[in-house]
């Protein structure tokens, strides 16, 4: 078999090396724990899954311990962050990431409660008006509170939802396939779900011509941007999303089961007629503890909140929102395209990989953030494992994807290189 030319693998090399040296983003890695194996640092490419730990995360947890030994209840009303608000604290790195205004997000619950809860307020059915389209194969937790969304309100989602796969049947969906979906439905959609980034695929679709087209016929749209968040910049409220919901413990690297998100434009925040499923801390936070029992949503985003946030959780998502603030979303952005663009170059550069992988993502840096699904035709799985061995940490999607994500705030040029060397000889 073909491998690597041993010119063209040096030139990789001498790239790669020349890009981390001119790296901008390079101090941020010491910022985390590396994950080890045989007492070697790990090529970990699963920020697509579980972000690594910030340094500071342990100090930033350690802060709300002491405060709750030390001051118990009083912690709630007391010291720089006092709990009782401690969900504003993420208010502003979360609006420059998403590209929102402060009062249109909120950092809380997790991400399938939220759309359950957003779905609650955008997703009522009238008569004909009543279907919810997504996309083929969506990830199960979409799939299964869409589903039951439609069941709760007497339906039947084998009528009402619409699944979306391509024309072709290609793990690719043109975004104007997805447009032309929406008019074709018209005046009997009612919602448009679907996701920043695919999870299988990793394809970014297109957010501000969905939204267009969905509002064009009269339907709402909403987004999972669970892989899209902390990976590409984004900009929700001039797009006019209607909502969106995301977890933060992928490129937002705030820990397994960290805080989930929710974003309401601030039209709907202000329509205190729309539906909503009510909490005590989605009401009025001035008259919050006079106990009236009087219905008085804030009119923004926290109004759809149900009680008190998890301080733990928090604590560790402010220590990443932290450097995300420092390094910033455009930083990254540029960073993630040089990083996915030397992975697919050297997958194509050999004649091993080459022949025994097809990209699925898309080669269009525009359509795709950090991750690059690489479909293996034989031995799969047989070839993962062969990775992993080697201190590799990625992850398996069936039927026979690798999930590869170099994340630009602790990955560097020269383990793309080392990676697709390791891959090579795990094929050949």
């Amino acid at each position: 078999m073909p491998t690597i030319q041993t010119s063209k693998l040096n030139d990789l090399k001498e790239k790669a090396k020349k890009l981390d040296e001119t790296d901008v983003l390079a101090q941020y890695r010491n910022q985390f724990h590396l994950p080890q194996k045989e007492g070697k640092p790990c090529i970990y490419f699963c920020g697509n899954s579980l972000g690594l730990q910030p340094k500071s995360t342990q100090t930033f947890i350690e802060h709300e311990l002491e405060k709750w030994r030390n001051k118990g209840v009083e912690g709630h009303f007391t010291g720089e962050k006092p709990w009782v608000a401690y969900h504003t604290n993420s208010k502003s790195s979360l609006s420059q990431i998403l590209g929102a205004k402060q009062h249109e997000v909120v950092a809380m619950n997790n991400l399938t409660s939220n759309l359950h809860l957003a779905m609650a307020s955008f997703y009522q059915p009238q008569g004909r008006r009543s279907k919810v389209l997504i996309e083929k194969g969506a990830f199960p937790s979409d799939f299964y509170a869409v589903y039951s969304q439609i069941e709760t309100k007497g339906l039947d989602p084998k009528k009402y939802l619409v699944e979306l796969e391509s024309s072709d049947g290609s793990e690719y969906l043109p975004n104007s396939e997805v447009v032309h979906k929406i008019h074709e439905l018209s005046n009997e959609l009612a919602l448009v779900i679907f996701p920043g980034v695919q999870y299988y695929s990793g394809q970014f679709f297109d957010i501000k011509s969905i939204t267009k087209a969905a509002h064009e016929v009269g339907a709402y749209a909403g987004f999972d941007l669970a892989h899209t968040i902390g990976n590409i910049p984004l900009s929700l409220h001039d797009d006019e999303v209607d909502f969106a919901v995301w977890c933060t413990y992928k490129y937002l690297n705030s820990g397994p089961g960290g805080v989930g998100g929710l974003f309401i434009h601030e039209k709907h925040g202000k329509n205190k007629s729309l539906s909503r499923l009510s909490g005590w801390w989605g009401h009025d936070a001035k008259a919050r503890f006079k106990m009236d029992n009087q219905i008085n949503p804030i009119p923004n985003v926290d109004g759809w909140q149900l009680s008190n946030v998890n301080i733990i959780s928090h604590a560790a998502h402010l220590a990443s929102l932290q450097i995300f603030d420092e390094a910033g979303m455009l930083h990254l952005r540029r960073k993630s395209t040089l990083l996915t663009n030397l992975l697919e170059e050297s997958i194509r550069s050999s004649g091993v990989l080459s022949e025994n992988i097809r990209i699925i993502t898309p080669s269009n840096p525009n359509e795709r953030g950090c991750q690059l699904s690489l479909f293996l035709t034989n031995h799969g799985k047989e070839v993962f494992n062969k990775i992993v061995k080697q201190g590799v940490v990625l992850d398996w999607r069936e039927p026979n994807v690798i999930r590869v994500a170099p994340v630009p705030l602790y990955n560097t040029f020269s383990e793309i290189v080392a990676f697709t060397e390791i891959l090579e000889e795990a094929i050949k």
